[in-house]
């Protein structure tokens, strides 16, 4: 395909657009230096990012410039799209500090050096030295406040209350566009579809004051077949930091994802070609497995690397018993804990005692081939002479444990 609209539509990238038969034609035509906004609240990006970041990656393949934007200034008021609370509003230091540990992230996916790099920019840079007075006479009287009221983006904020402080968001957002369109060429900007309205705001105040067409493309959210967000782990958020969230959890949540979303999870989080992706997915039934074993060694290898992913994939395999029990994931307890339950927490696969207690009462713990009943079980004795044995919390979690 020589046009990227063509590749991002195919494999269902692309939620929103304006204007969509001329972007067509201006992607088609020439080089288009494009933003994606990241709001710097974590030291890590998370699998919500993953999307806009492959199709920045799927963008610059076909020559055109991603710039990401990081909110170092807007990131200190906090952005009330799909909140419903107040966000705490951060530390110079600290949006600094995220910024890099971004940047660092998004190189597996893009490229900052050599032919065509993408470029990483922070609003602080222009937001933070502003005349407010100057920034109101010339940016706030192009919006309309009856309009912005009306913009999905307020409106979940109206009923608890929206403060005069994240009211400026959407203004500082719109700034932004215009500030990449005058100082890089910035013709498009894209994001999750929650920004929308904010998009919107950006072209409108660029064809204002510059007189000019901008675009804004907005992306699918991955979701379950329940609606939810994907990317919800018994921990928390699946992150890109493996501090966070560790290779073997990512491998293993792709590995877990339903049968009726390998294939949308192929087209949006890998590079692998369209005919292999259906080949892999064709098949219902049992089949099914290899294709997420496919899915999972794939997203992982691109976040942390090939040899992590391998890793990832051997652990997985012999924690299931297709594989070496020696790359089994481990964990080293204390020979001083006794009972299965205080052992559960100790390993990580419970967050409580009480929680560890309903899991054993359940029927879902085993050490070895043996299944514990009893909440107030020990382990057995034979386990903690050999000084190691494998624990099994249900179906998808098997650690070896060792004594020490």
């Amino acid at each position: 395909m020589e046009n990227v609209f063509d590749v991002l539509k195919e494999r269902g990238f692309i939620k929103q657009t304006v204007f969509e038969d001329e972007l067509y034609k201006l992607l088609g035509s020439e080089k288009v230096p494009f933003y994606v906004g990241f709001d710097p609240t974590a030291d890590s990006l998370h699998i919500g990012h993953y999307i806009p970041i492959m199709a920045m990656a799927w963008m610059q393949r076909y020559g055109h410039q991603p710039i990401a934007l990081i909110g170092g200034g807007t990131g200190m008021i906090g952005d009330p799209s799909g909140r419903t609370d107040m966000r705490s509003m951060m530390t110079r230091e600290t949006v600094d500090r995220n910024c890099n540990c971004f940047r660092k992230q998004m190189s597996r996916f893009i490229r900052f050096e050599g032919e065509n790099p993408a470029l990483m920019v922070n609003n602080a840079d222009w937001l933070l030295n502003l005349n407010y007075i100057e920034f109101l006479r010339d940016i706030g009287v192009h919006f309309s406040v009856n309009k912005m009221l009306t913009a999905e983006c307020f409106k979940t904020r109206m009923e608890k209350g929206l403060s005069f402080l994240e009211f400026n968001y959407m203004l500082m957002q719109g700034y932004d566009f215009l500030k990449l369109y005058r100082d890089y060429g910035v013709k498009l900007q894209m994001g999750g579809d929650d920004q929308w309205s904010n998009m919107l705001a950006g072209a409108n105040l660029i064809k204002k004051k510059e007189g000019a067409q901008a675009y804004a493309m907005t992306f699918t959210l991955l979701l379950t077949s329940e609606g939810k967000k994907m990317g919800k782990t018994a921990k928390g958020a699946l992150w890109l930091d493996e501090n966070k969230t560790s290779p073997y959890e990512f491998y293993q949540y792709f590995r877990n994802v339903e049968d009726v979303k390998v294939e949308e999870c192929m087209r949006l989080l890998t590079f692998m070609d369209m005919e292999e992706i259906k080949e892999l997915t064709r098949y219902k039934d049992e089949r099914m497995n290899a294709a997420k074993e496919r899915l999972a060694f794939e997203v992982t290898a691109l976040v942390h690397g090939r040899e992590k992913a391998l890793a990832a994939e051997r652990q997985a395999k012999a924690a299931f018993g297709a594989g070496d029990e020696e790359d089994m994931l481990s964990v080293t307890v204390g020979s001083d804990i006794r009972l299965v339950s205080d052992l559960l927490v100790a390993a990580g696969l419970a967050k409580s005692k009480g929680e560890a207690k309903r899991l054993i009462e359940g029927g879902g713990v085993s050490i070895g081939e043996n299944k514990v009943s009893d909440a107030f079980a020990e382990i057995p004795e034979e386990a903690l002479k050999k000084g190691e044995f494998i624990l099994h919390k249900g179906k998808k979690a098997h650690l070896k444990i060792i004594v020490k």
